[in-house]
This record gives C-alpha cells, sequence and structure tokens, in this order.
C-alpha cells in the first residue's frame, strides 16, 4: 500500500518513519494487499493506526463511520476499542460489504460491525442523534460538508471528528493536477475552511497520510 509521509518530509526523515512502521497482521495485510491490487481506497497505515490510537485515548464506545470500502479503518477502531465497543459503518456498495464480511469474519469482529448500505447522505439523517462518541468520514470528498452537516448533531458533545484525504495528495494546497480532481478538490478546500472555522468544533488539520482533520465537538 502506498506510505504517504514522503509526500510531507524530507526523503530521510520519511524513510526512517516507514522503516519504524510495525509489519502489519495476517488479516490487515491481507487486506492492504487486496486493496493494492484492487485500486480500493483505504487509509494509509499511518492513519490506520492513528484512528486505533484515537479511538484507545477517548475510549469509544460506538463510532460511525461515513465509507467503509473493505473495512481497514474499522477493523482498526475496534482494535482500540474495548469488547463491548461497535462500529456503524455506512457503505453503498455490494461488493465491498461482501468482502469487509469476509475480513471481519476472518478476524472474529463481525458481531461488532453494523453495516448500513445505502448512501451516506440518505442514511445519516435516519440515524439517532447524539449516539456516538466519534465520527470518521471518508467517503465522496465533494459531500464532506454534508456529511459533517449531517454527522455533528450525531455525536455527543466531546466527541471526535475526524476525515480523511483533507490534503488531498498536496492538492488543496497547490495546483490541481488533473481535470478530474478539480471538484473534489474545490470540495475540500471549502471543507477545510468550514472545519477549522466550524463553531461547534475544536479542529486541526494533522499532516498525516494524506491529510487528516481532527476536531472535538465542544457544544
Amino acid at each position: 500500500m502506498k506510505i504517504s509521509f514522503d509526500g510531507i518530509l524530507h526523503e530521510r526523515q520519511a524513510a526512517y518513519l516507514i522503516n519504524l512502521l510495525p509489519p502489519s497482521e495476517k488479516v490487515l495485510a491481507e487486506m492492504e494487499a487486496f486493496a493494492a491490487e484492487h485500486n480500493v481506497p483505504i487509509s494509509d497505515q499511518e492513519t490506520a493506526i492513528f484512528l486505533e490510537i484515537t479511538a484507545r485515548s477517548a475510549n469509544a464506545e460506538r463510532v460511525l463511520e461515513v465509507g467503509l470500502a473493505i473495512g481497514y479503518g474499522a477493523i482498526h477502531f475496534l482494535r482500540g476499542m474495548n469488547d463491548n465497543g461497535t462500529v456503524t459503518a455506512i457503505e453503498p456498495n455490494e461488493e465491498r460489504i461482501a468482502q469487509t464480511e469476509k475480513y471481519f469474519l476472518q478476524a472474529g469482529l463481525m458481531p461488532r460491525l453494523q453495516i448500513e448500505k445505502g448512501f451516506a447522505l440518505d442514511v445519516l439523517p435516519r440515524l439517532e442523534k447524539n449516539s456516538f462518541d466519534l465520527v470518521y468520514l471518508d467517503a465522496v470528498k465533494e459531500e464532506y460538508s454534508a456529511y459533517l452537516d449531517l454527522s455533528l448533531p450525531l455525536l455527543k458533545t466531546g466527541g471526535l471528528v475526524l476525515a480523511d484525504n483533507v490534503l488531498w495528495g498536496g492538492q488543496v494546497a497547490g495546483e490541481i493536477r488533473e481535470e478530474r480532481y478539480q471538484s473534489s478538490t474545490i470540495a475540500l478546500r471549502e471543507f477545510n475552511q468550514k472545519f477549522i472555522n466550524h463553531p461547534q468544533l475544536r479542529s486541526l488539520i494533522l499532516p498525516l497520510g494524506d491529510g487528516l482533520g481532527y476536531g472535538v465537538k465542544i457544544c
């Protein structure tokens, strides 16, 4: 899988940090290989480990993930949660759901994953308000701003909002390299401004992986 430290740091620093990363365990290594072979977007390894650390340090019991893919992030969340912890994940793609279920059965974590099949903008309004400790945004970039609006009422005060890919390969801070990235890059630039200045959040952008938004709901 692609490690993106090298998009942020000098080459020597990037190589050093990459070499420090622990080898992935069996199921995670299989997921990384599958994602690379089938071009499935999953978090960078360092970002996924940060998700696990965050869930553990926040004592999260209920996580909402907007964009499941094949469950790579969800597994890391559950690795950082106690045995009662659960992840509710929104995903419209049946093939990716089936692949996720295969990995979660293999890992013995299927009972702790609730999959809401559908598009996030349709599913989010149906979920229970003030019921989640952490929300993770990792789906359609053009919809991030709407995800934030719809997910904040679902998050407890003091809960965390994380958003992946907010630097978008460096394009949010520089030149848009290809026409196909124009709408997503513009949307992420607008989202980042909204995220940092949102009156309900105290937040920042971490130069981790492909950029990770990290905020706490203060009211």
